[in-house]
């Protein structure tokens, strides 16, 4: 199977798995009580039951489930993501705001998982059972047990709080590209990238030490190569295809823990925005985020089978 084929049959396969995601969450976010009429009325004691079924009718709410879930979905065919009930605003806007928020943050996480796993993981394996590799292992256990919101709270009370080393609110006035925004990103990013670093530096450290022990490595040590050339000119090349299947695994946990991680720290993207929208019970928002999410994964995941095959040519898409 050719490149450009296995990518449309990928990209084909989005649609089916969109669908079944979509009407998953456009069921559950009915099966809990209440919808976002009730909830902006919730406050108002004077609005009549008659008022609030008009202003439901209004918005299309009125109806069975599966009518609304037809009428939702074949207005994101044509591009209509609906309206925020309780701001009127559109959806599409305030995703088209609130992500390079978000983007900014998963990009700082990466960068930051990548630039401590790669050279972590490269050392603990050459220094295998040494000191070094053990205190490696501890940190990565450690990363990988911590819960992002808890991980969050420390350093907001260590470095926020107590140290007073690091600002934590975002301001407002600022624009994301203002140089001083990176200040503010440094303590999300490390919070959501910690885990994924932790999981690629372990998958890092073991498959180098797999590899160091082949036979071609035996054989380049023989010949008195440089045990540096040996592992940054040809351990590193295949040890990097697991790492580059784990971090589009990992992708998933780094879109999912913004959420927590975003309003832990006040940061104003979707994962905040997503949040909003459930205790709003904003029917349209939650859709839209939860889509947007799934096709990130699902892009992600398709990025990392071609980089794998990129780093391998032996592998064919069959």
């Amino acid at each position: 199977m050719s490149l450009r084929r296995f990518i449309l049959k990928r990209l084909l396969s989005i649609i089916p798995i969109l669908f079944g995601v979509s009407v998953i969450t456009f069921a559950l976010v009915h099966l809990t009580p209440g919808d976002p009429i009730s909830q902006m009325f919730a406050l108002n004691p004077d609005v009549t039951a008659a008022e609030e079924q008009r202003v439901r009718q209004q918005y299309g709410l009125d109806g069975p489930v599966w009518e609304q879930y037809l009428t939702w979905m074949s207005n994101v065919l044509t591009g209509d993501f609906g309206q925020v009930v309780s701001t009127n605003r559109e959806v599409s806007s305030i995703i088209l705001m609130r992500l390079p928020e978000t983007i900014a943050l998963g990009i700082f996480g990466w960068v930051f998982a990548l630039t401590i796993a790669i050279p972590t993981g490269i050392y603990a394996a050459a220094n295998k059972d040494q000191l070094g590799d053990t205190a490696s292992r501890f940190l990565a256990l450690s990363g990988i047990s911590i819960p992002n919101f808890w991980l969050g709270l420390m350093l907001i009370l260590i470095f926020a709080l107590y140290l007073g080393l690091w600002p934590v609110l975002p301001p407002s006035r600022l624009p994301l590209y203002h140089p001083e925004m990176l200040w503010y990103l440094i303590l999300p990013g490390v919070t959501i990238g910690t885990a994924a670093a932790a999981g690629i530096m372990r998958v890092m450290r073991t498959s180098m030490a797999e590899e160091m022990n082949k036979e071609y490595v035996t054989a380049a040590r023989a010949k008195g190569l440089p045990e540096q050339k040996i592992i940054l000119k040809h351990v590193l090349r295949n040890s990097l295809i697991s790492v580059v299947t784990l971090a589009a695994t990992l992708t998933a946990g780094i879109v999912s823990g913004s959420i927590v991680v975003e309003v832990v720290f006040n940061w104003p993207g979707l994962g905040y925005e997503f949040i909003n929208a459930i205790n709003g019970r904003e029917i349209n928002m939650i859709m839209a985020i939860t889509l947007f999410t799934g096709v990130f994964i699902i892009l992600a995941n398709l990025v990392a089978d071609i980089l794998y095959a990129v780093l391998d040519p032996r592998i064919r898409y069959e």
